[in-house]
């Protein structure tokens, strides 16, 4: 104490005695100022001590996290909570601040960007426009991998970089096997062109969404829509002139033989192993038949003329929930009543099929007949609404030795039996009257929820493979207009600053109107597009920069930065801020790395009396351009299975090309954002 004293009294002594104190106080004053300064310096250094306390603990808790992160062994989510209840418990930040990261904006307009995301690719409309884009690259390999770096980026622009791998990636596996081309050497420039793309706009990626934040929340004049947009398109010209020859060069050594194991079988497989399509056709219900205003029920349409009626399609009467959709699709239940211009999907011979639409006054329809506005062929089947699934009869069924007609299927739970196979034979004709044995696979059809109720008696059956798995990946084709309505009615709302609409509600109503709209089945399944893991991380991690702030860590690192790289200038500083932004990145998520480092960043543009606006944009393009991990991203991970690559193939072919956009992006940013 009496040598801390001492220390206090020297350093007063010196500050008086500098020229910078005026006018010179009397020595009775100086005494008293002195004594008066003592005491109130010991107040503070007890202070002092209490918050380095805190700064510690906070720096510790950062560190665990990040260990955690690395490790993968726990969940990444979890691993945020448990810090966001460690900063509450040690009193760092209180509830209501830890809690903030839940109402956050950015988070919200995550929420809405899945949704928004997953109607894009529920709808089948990124699909669409990137199956025609790659059309353009003919057998040329370099051009086919130019055009996928290219088109990847566009969609990365507007979607997610998962959303956008998830979509392109079979599109890119069948492109690689019909022009003969290694798919390994395609589908790490795939998840890398992702990222790059995100780069593009303001919801291109979640660090966008952060620095945004940053900014507007210092009182900086917040960033535009694509003011992302010069940086992006830099992004993608560097990553393709590098990638062409790496990729080349360390991607190429792979065989292409893929070893394909054992899979569910999707929809198209399941009809055309059960002869659907052969026995298929298609008759109109003309205004003189006999069949308008009955119930199938009704007609016995089975007994009398040994064929089924799978399903009718009729002209939508609710222009409402169909918009562009002009045909309707509907089961052939038992109390379907048959009107007028109906369109009858037939499961027969085509003999009996012919006899009766004679008999009835039905219209058959060639292959090539449309329905409404829509060309549909009759050797395919839409489902969209009604599917089909495999199920096995378990050895203590009450249906074995039940004749077909007595199973009660249909009235029970809503789905016929098309076909039965035995034994590696297929019984397919006179299904009524034939007897069901153990250990029979039936392929039903239905709705996909009466589908769904078939799982829920599993001593009579077992349905196999994922017959809803299987319907989440059919489009809803006749919805992509209405998506691409929306999203583009969101993106101008984004765009123009004239347009009184903040960007999170743009994006809230866009989710809303793809959901009103349809552009899901249900809301369950937009439900499910949402990654509540990504979600609850950052939510989470976001009140890790306000602990940081507020123990005076974020300020200690911002002027280590200063004090250490700042005499060398604002592109040293740059560059420090930068390759720490991406180092953290290969450990941690970027959206977490880019909520911890922007606050530093901002701190020591404010310090060195520069402009943020460089600063942050080198945090989110380092947290966005990480390629040396696997792990860094969720792309990169997603395509190591596929394109079987090693540790060692993210680091040799990822590893230049991080290093490299750096040093182009420490001297580009300057000149598109002037310190």
């Amino acid at each position: 104490r009496r040598q801390r004293q001492m220390c206090i009294r020297d350093s007063i002594c010196r500050l008086f005695s500098s020229k910078r104190i005026y006018p010179i106080v009397h020595r009775a004053d100086f005494c008293d100022i002195c004594n008066a300064l003592e005491q109130k310096s010991l107040l503070n250094c007890l202070i002092t001590d209490k918050f380095y306390i805190f700064m510690y603990i906070t720096l510790i808790i950062l560190f665990l996290s990040a260990i955690f992160f690395m490790s993968g062994k726990v969940r990444s989510d979890l691993v945020a909570l448990c810090a966001l209840v460690l900063l509450i418990i040690f009193g760092i930040l209180t509830p209501e601040e830890a809690l903030t990261g839940f109402s956050n904006s950015v988070v919200i307009m995550m929420i809405g960007l899945f949704v928004v995301g997953g109607a894009i690719f529920q709808t089948g409309l990124a699909k669409m426009i990137s199956s025609r884009i790659l059309k353009l690259a003919g057998d040329s390999e370099l051009k086919l991998f130019v055009l996928i770096v290219l088109v990847t980026a566009f969609i990365g622009a507007f979607v997610s970089n998962t959303g956008t791998v998830a979509l392109m990636l079979p599109i890119v596996v069948s492109m690689a096997m019909g022009t003969q081309i290694n798919v390994s050497r395609l589908l790490m420039p795939l998840a890398f062109a992702s990222s790059m793309g995100g780069m593009m706009t303001l919801i291109g990626t979640p660090p966008n969404l952060v620095i945004q934040e940053a900014l507007t929340s210092a009182g900086y004049t917040p960033l535009t829509f694509f003011s992302f947009t010069p940086v992006g398109l830099v992004c993608v010209a560097v990553g393709l002139i590098i990638l062409i020859p790496l990729s080349k060069i360390f991607l190429t050594k792979k065989g292409d033989k893929d070893r394909k194991g054992k899979k569910n079988k999707s929809l198209k497989e399941l009809a055309g192993e059960y002869q659907l399509f052969q026995n298929l056709c298609r008759v109109q219900v003309e205004s003189k038949s006999p069949l308008t205003g009955k119930t199938i029920q009704e007609l016995s349409i089975p007994q009398r003329y040994n064929v089924g009626i799978m399903e009718v399609r009729r002209q939508s009467s609710s222009s409402r929930r169909h918009f562009f959709k002009t045909m309707s699709q509907e089961m052939a239940a038992a109390d379907t009543v048959i009107q007028e211009n109906d369109i009858l999907y037939v499961l027969g011979d085509f003999t009996n099929v012919e006899h009766f639409a004679e008999e009835n006054t039905l219209k058959l329809l060639d292959t090539h007949a449309t329905e409404g506005t829509v060309e549909a062929k009759s050797e395919e089947l839409e489902f969209t609404e009604i599917g089909i699934a495999e199920i096995v009869l378990m050895p203590a069924s009450n249906l074995v030795n039940k004749p077909v007609k007595d199973s009660g299927f249909r009235e029970k739970y809503g789905v016929n039996i098309l076909g039965i196979q035995r034994k590696r034979q297929y019984i397919l004709k006179n299904l009524k009257d034939e007897k069901m044995h153990s250990g029979d696979v039936l392929l039903v059809q239905g709705t996909w929820e009466n589908i769904a109720r078939l799982s829920e008696d599993p001593s009579d059956w077992v349905v196999l493979g994922q017959p809803l798995a299987e319907a989440a990946k059919v489009t809803l084709n006749h919805k992509a207009p209405v998506a691409a309505i929306i999203m583009l009615g969101m993106v101008v709302m984004m765009m123009f600053d004239f347009i009184p609409i903040a960007p999170v509600t743009a994006v809230m109503i866009a989710g809303l109107l793809m959901v009103l709209t349809g552009c899901f089945r249900n809301v369950e399944a937009a439900y499910k597009t949402i990654n509540w893991e990504s979600i609850v991380l950052i939510a989470a991690m976001m009140p890790m920069s306000l602990a940081l702030e507020k123990t005076g860590a974020s300020n200690l690192v911002s002027q280590s930065l200063v004090n250490g790289l700042g005499s060398y200038g604002p592109y040293i500083l740059l560059a420090g801020i930068y390759f720490t932004t991406s180092l953290m990145t290969m450990f941690i998520s970027n959206t977490a790395t880019a909520v911890l480092l922007a606050p530093i960043a901002l701190q020591a543009a404010i310090q060195l009396d520069l402009s943020p606006y460089p600063f942050l944009f080198a945090v989110t393009v380092a947290a966005s351009m990480c390629f040396a991990s696997p792990f860094s991203t969720p792309p990169n991970a997603l395509v190591m299975p596929a394109g079987r690559y090693t540790f060692m193939d993210y680091v040799k072919v990822g590893l230049p090309l991080q290093i490299i956009m750096g040093i182009v992006m420490i001297f580009v940013l300057p000149l598109l954002f002037p310190f």
